[in-house]
């Protein structure tokens, strides 16, 4: 049998690294490239809305080619789609924490802090997901289904408050109920109440009244 020696093995197996590194280097790039692309857009939507948003002004404050664009999201709805999905799977991500040794009380609020610091540090991707496109986008069927999936483990979320029997429309009553609370105190931060009050200030105000509501959730449920 035929083996080959240590040198030739060691030899070989540096061949196939150097082949490696720009390959990887590359996708590296590209990954940075289209994240550099996500927050210009995101940055941008944040503080002129979707008319801010042209292919040449995303590249130019991403740093890129408007061919990169092209090249990475298809252009503009491309762009619009990632970052739509993008929001909603933050969303769901705020909810995916271990309930073990957690209160229902203290499951919710932890959920909801979670959302309003998404909504927080994430204003362009918040403002998109929530509609403030004026009409001029619409999501895509993949994008939809994110915005489906995120619900969906909001609803289980939020139902932690009831027997584990209850029906679905009771259930999604509760998640829609918190979920309007939550997305007021965000959009009066967005608009009116954003030159009124501090950061700290909004953020303490709203965990407040909405933990006022759920503790009357609570008592109702329990």
């Amino acid at each position: 049998m035929n083996q080959t020696s240590p040198k030739k093995q060691s030899l070989s197996k540096q061949i196939v690294d150097k082949a490696e590194v720009p390959i990887k280097a590359v996708k590296s790039s590209s990954i940075h490239a289209k994240k550099r692309i996500l927050i210009a857009a995101s940055d941008l939507f944040a503080g002129g809305g979707i008319g801010a948003l042209s292919v040449r002004s995303i590249a130019d404050k991403a740093g890129v080619s408007t061919i990169g664009i092209y090249s990475h999201f298809k252009g503009k709805q491309g762009i619009l789609d990632a970052l739509f999905i993008e929001g909603y799977q933050m969303v769901y991500d705020t909810m995916g924490f271990s309930h073990q040794g957690l209160s229902p009380k203290q499951i919710l609020l932890q959920g909801i802090k979670g959302y309003l610091l998404l909504a927080q540090e994430y204003e362009g991707h918040y403002r998109l997901i929530f509609g403030e496109n004026g009409n001029q986008y619409t999501p895509s069927d993949e994008a939809k289904e994110m915005s489906l999936t995120a619900f969906r483990r909001l609803v289980k979320h939020s139902s932690v408050i009831l027997q584990e029997n209850a029906d679905w429309q009771l259930k999604q009553k509760i998640a829609l109920e918190l979920w309007a609370f939550v997305h007021g105190y965000v959009s009066l931060k967005h608009h009116a109440s954003s030159a009124l009050i501090s950061q700290d200030h909004w953020h303490d105000m709203a965990v407040d009244g909405i933990t006022t509501h759920i503790d009357a959730l609570v008592a109702k449920f329990s």
